[in-house]
């Protein structure tokens, strides 16, 4: 089902691609990466001592200009989130996604711009850490939902020779596990340069 959805996913990228061409400004492919800082949020992570985790995330999105000033970008993403404890093992969670957002794009002026819209996360691989008598023991886990939905807001602003800056918020909505009484949700801010081809 996972394949099946990527592939579906890709195809709307290039589907997209195609109608990109007749807009009033340069859209088109581009490569986006940085780092990312997550961390559990909801109320059942306010009792526990959960710090932020850095981790980065990397892949391909579309930009889609309809006007000068609105954009549609549908992405496609590998990402690591996950949290930190700060207790005696100092754990931490390590969970990797494949995030496929659809951002809206309102252009404030020529470069600078604000943007939100959702993401569906496909959930590739999670595991426990921990550090123990000067070693690390780890263990995976199938306690993690095998998907997650949120939103995401931010700032972007594009300079020249196609590259882009942008920070961002990404908002979980859905449980982190499954089967569980504790509500906890994948959330936490990113820092991204992008080039547009």
């Amino acid at each position: 089902m996972k394949k099946i959805t990527l592939i579906f996913a890709f195809a709307a990228l290039i589907s997209l691609q195609s109608q990109a061409q007749d807009t009033d400004k340069k859209g088109g492919f581009g490569l986006r990466g940085g780092a990312s800082f997550f961390n559990f949020g909801g109320d059942d992570a306010s009792s526990n001592d959960y710090s932020n985790r850095i981790g980065y995330h990397l892949g391909l999105y579309n930009s889609l200009f309809i006007g000068n000033s609105f954009a549609i970008e549908p992405g496609l993403f590998y990402s690591v989130k996950g949290t930190q404890n700060d207790d005696f093992a100092n754990s931490r969670a390590i969970l990797k996604y494949v995030d496929v957002p659809v951002l809206f794009r309102f252009y404030l002026s020529e470069g600078l711009n604000i943007f939100a819209g959702p993401q569906l996360s496909f959930l590739t691989s999670s595991k426990f850490e921990g550090d123990l008598f000067g070693s690390t023991i780890s263990f995976d886990t199938e306690s993690v939902s095998n998907s997650d939905f949120g939103v995401l807001v931010g700032l972007g602003y594009n300079l020249p020779k196609g590259l882009n800056l942008q920070a961002s918020y990404n908002y979980g909505l859905s449980p982190v596990f499954k089967n569980s009484n504790v509500d906890v949700y994948n959330r936490g801010f990113q820092v991204s340069l992008g080039v547009t081809f």
